[in-house]
């Protein structure tokens, strides 16, 4: 119906030009495809004063800038999608997804929190992003002795820097699922490998070949040494 009677008023003179709407909104159209070359960025920049924890609040939601941010005045780009704090030379710090109402918790990464923790690893049971990990490596950091609990912390920092958090997690879980110390270098060499992809395909290898040694119980110890020499 709406369609219709844009078509029926596009047929009439324009009550002050004398030409039909149709063409003149033709025209208006056409004149609207010359715009700018550059986009146009709708933000609105504030300044912000973090707290004692890194904590600034915007629109009644917090957001963490980071513990290394404490107490210092910092710039806010608010968009209507994203949150992007700045430090006080305008390098960009982080990138949160806006939130909109208020939040009865702060909005954080928590990659931004895995070194805090490393240093003080007494705190992971409260920390909020024990929330963020999923087992089995929840029930291992949760189990671990401070100094391991420390190690895995710092491992997982430095994969979650090189790669993702989610892909952090992934590395160590796959570690402690086949028995390994997911506290060590390795986690950070298998991260890298999931993350490009680049994990070696699992052959599979016959051991039958390796029979004969124990079927030749036969032989002499000069018999099995000379055939080893020469194999």
């Amino acid at each position: 119906m709406l369609l219709r009677r844009c078509d029926d008023l596009a047929g009439r003179d324009h009550w002050r030009k004398g030409a039909p709407i149709g063409e003149l909104f033709t025209e208006d159209a056409a004149a609207g495809l010359e715009l700018p070359g550059i986009g146009f960025d709708a933000v609105r920049y504030e300044s912000r004063r973090a707290d004692k924890t890194g904590k600034v609040i915007i629109d009644g939601t917090a957001y963490l800038a980071g513990p290394a941010y404490h107490d210092r005045h910092l710039t806010v780009g608010i968009r209507h999608d994203k949150i992007e704090i700045l430090d006080e030379h305008a390098h960009p710090v982080i990138v949160f997804d806006r939130v909109y109402g208020r939040a009865d918790e702060t909005v954080f990464v928590a990659t931004q929190l895995l070194q805090a923790i490393a240093v003080k690893p007494g705190s992971w049971t409260h920390s909020p992003v024990r929330d963020l990990v999923d087992m089995p490596v929840r029930d291992w950091l949760d189990q671990a002795r401070n100094s391991d609990r420390a190690r895995l912390l710092t491992h997982l920092d430095k994969a979650a820097a090189a790669t993702s958090f989610d892909t952090a997690i992934r590395a160590a879980t796959r570690l402690i699922t086949h028995g390994d110390d997911p506290a060590s270098d390795g986690l950070g060499m298998l991260a890298r490998r999931i993350h490009d992809n680049t994990e070696p395909v699992p052959l599979a290898v016959d051991l039958h070949v390796y029979d004969q040694f124990t079927s030749r119980a036969d032989a002499t110890p000069l018999e099995t040494e000379t055939e080893e020499a020469a194999a």
